[in-house]
């Protein structure tokens, strides 16, 4: 049967899972937006700018498992969607886009909007092919989907409008094959584990999102080892909660607990944890790790012994092998760190002096009233370390954040996403002053898409996150600071609910009313402006560092701003 080669591209989306396609229509997108229309098996998402479409697919496709599609029109529309999918592919997102291209008999002449879509899109995917000849739309989509799918990434498939247009009989029923599928170590390699851990005195698991599923697994490892469990911010949702030996994250935005876990072991067993700061791996410790992807053994530190397994079958097999150890004195120090931590970190959540509201507090009570399944996503930068510090998880709670891409502007359009994959569950975005002002016309898509995510907006008027940076460097902050407006009167406007606050006894009701809201809503919070986001351990040179820099914003005339740091982080 004959049939338009934009229309055999649609059939093959639908049977590889597809239910959704982000993005923004147009020219050379008209023969495959068309038989999307005509079939209605995919919704259109109709997203205001393709960033923001990349953002929300691949929050889709992580959060459900299930290839979800973009669609570009040929030069800028394809173009714009590299930063959200860039994260996408970082994430290990199943996402397809489709961009279109100009067509194929204007290739390679400059013509006005040809781009070179596959040179762009290699650095970010998995597959990245062009369609050549009508014959073949069904393979390559097949392969593309294929590839995102078992490869767990962002695929491409670039289409010239023209080819789009053409007929073809679509002979061939080429289909997605993508079984399930488990890796396990030889027993050799499991019993040299064992004979590592079991000589172990101070043994620590430090454990990422390849830990994903295996959450009961490390438990009974930690509980046979009376080892602290230290997690990357990836793995929060799979293995902060109901674990007794979690004693936090290390790194830049982690606790001293997990610092101290890590820098302290004698033997470090790292599970599914691809950590890049070598800074924070130890000094001394023999370190062992198990990995799905044999290319991450020992990429960040050197290793004694990687073995290539999953996490959750690995350990099962791994756990008759160990000894059950009794000194539990590595463990108890460091449990009781942890909790020296949390009590900080709950100091850190009270009401500033005189009304002053600390974005710890907004995100502490935000936590405290979300729902139990809520699905929370952070903007690059500090939302996302008071999301990881201050919201509790569950089980049932997923975290969405930018943590490898490290973008600005990701959290409301992963919002987006997140509350087309799973319309029953409360979303809500935490998005810096910066970070929502960037994509700040997809309000108007959960609007015209009637999408009810909540956005808490932390508005401290700077680019905080930047600006700490700066004067740990001793710096002086320099083109930092943001002149808002009022984002829950323009929330309202773009026909969002939207609350403003600027006193600290004014923001649980706020919180409140907020989140109880039936539809979109934003909370714009004027929090404390000179917050900084404390390190596990405050090193000499950064101590001496934040001093240059208390010296020149005197020397220049800003010592009430050295005077509102100080109140701000260290008299409250």
């Amino acid at each position: 049967m004959s049939k338009k080669v934009g229309q055999v591209i649609v059939e093959a989306l639908e049977e590889a899972g597809v239910r959704r396609c982000y993005g923004i229509v147009g020219d050379t997108l008209n023969q495959i937006s068309d038989p999307m229309r005509a079939s209605g098996r995919i919704a259109w998402v109709h997203v205001r700018h393709e960033e923001a479409g990349g953002f929300a697919a691949g929050a889709e496709a992580l959060l459900t498992g299930t290839l979800t599609a973009c669609a570009g029109t040929c030069g800028p529309g394809s173009l714009h969607f590299i930063n959200g999918l860039f994260e996408s592919h970082r994430n290990r997102a199943p996402v397809i886009l489709i961009a279109t291209q100009v067509a194929s008999s204007e290739l390679g002449v400059d013509f006005p909007q040809e781009l070179d879509l596959r040179q762009i899109y290699s650095t970010c995917s998995v597959f990245c092919e062009e369609l050549r000849a009508p014959s073949e739309a069904r393979r390559l989509t097949v392969l593309a989907a294929q590839a995102a799918l078992t490869k767990r990434g962002v695929a491409v498939l670039i289409v010239p409008g023209d080819i789009a247009a053409m007929t073809t009989d679509d002979a061939v029923p080429y289909r997605v094959h993508a079984p399930a599928s488990m890796r396990l170590p030889l027993q050799a390699d499991l019993d040299r584990l064992a004979e590592i851990l079991n000589a172990g005195r101070k043994v620590a698991v430090y454990a990422g999102a390849g830990a994903a599923g295996a959450h009961d697994e490390v438990v009974d490892l930690c509980r046979l080892l009376q080892a602290p469990l230290v997690h990357t911010s990836r793995a929060k949702d799979f293995l902060e909660y109901d674990n007794p030996y979690n004693v936090g994250m290390t790194g830049l935005i982690g606790v001293r607990s997990g610092y101290h876990a890590v820098s302290t072991c004698d033997t470090l067993l790292l599970i599914g944890a691809d950590f890049a700061w070598r800074q924070f791996y130890p000094d001394k410790a023999r370190v062992i790790q198990i990995d799905h992807e044999p290319a991450h053994l020992g990429r960040r530190h050197p290793v004694e012994l990687g073995v290539v397994g999953d996490a959750a079958p690995t350990l099962r097999l791994l756990l008759p092998l160990l000894k059950a150890k009794t000194d539990s004195r590595f463990l108890d120090d460091c449990l009781a760190i942890a909790r020296d931590v949390r009590e900080s970190l709950e100091r850190e959540e009270r009401p500033g002096r005189d009304g002053l509201i600390h974005p710890q507090q907004v995100a502490a009570l935000v936590g405290r009233h979300a729902s139990e399944d809520a699905v929370f996503t952070a903007d690059g930068g500090s939302p996302m370390v008071w999301l990881l510090r201050h919201v509790a998880v569950n089980g049932r709670r997923r975290t969405l954040l930018s943590l490898l891409h490290g973008t600005m502007a990701n959290a409301m359009p992963m919002a987006l996403g997140a509350k087309k994959a799973l319309p029953e569950r409360q979303v809500i975005a935490f998005s810096g002053d910066g970070g929502i002002a960037m994509l700040l016309g997809d309000l108007l898509t959960a609007v015209q898409e009637e999408i009810p995510i909540k956005v808490v907006v932390f508005n401290n008027g700077t680019l905080g996150f930047v600006e700490m940076e700066m004067k740990v460097e001793g710096l002086l902050d320099t083109w930092t600071k943001l002149k808002n407006p009022d984002f829950a009167l323009l929330a309202r406007v773009v026909g969002f609910a939207g609350w403003r606050v600027e006193h600290a006894d004014d923001l649980e009701p706020a919180v409140r009313a907020f989140l109880d809201h039936d539809g979109p809503a934003l909370l714009d919070v004027r929090v404390n402006g000179m917050e900084l986001v404390m390190p596990p351990v405050i090193e000499a040179s950064q101590a001496v560092s934040t001093a240059l820099y208390a010296a020149k914003a005197t020397l220049s005339g800003r010592v009430g701003d050295v005077v509102e740091l100080a109140r701000s982080n260290f008299l409250d």
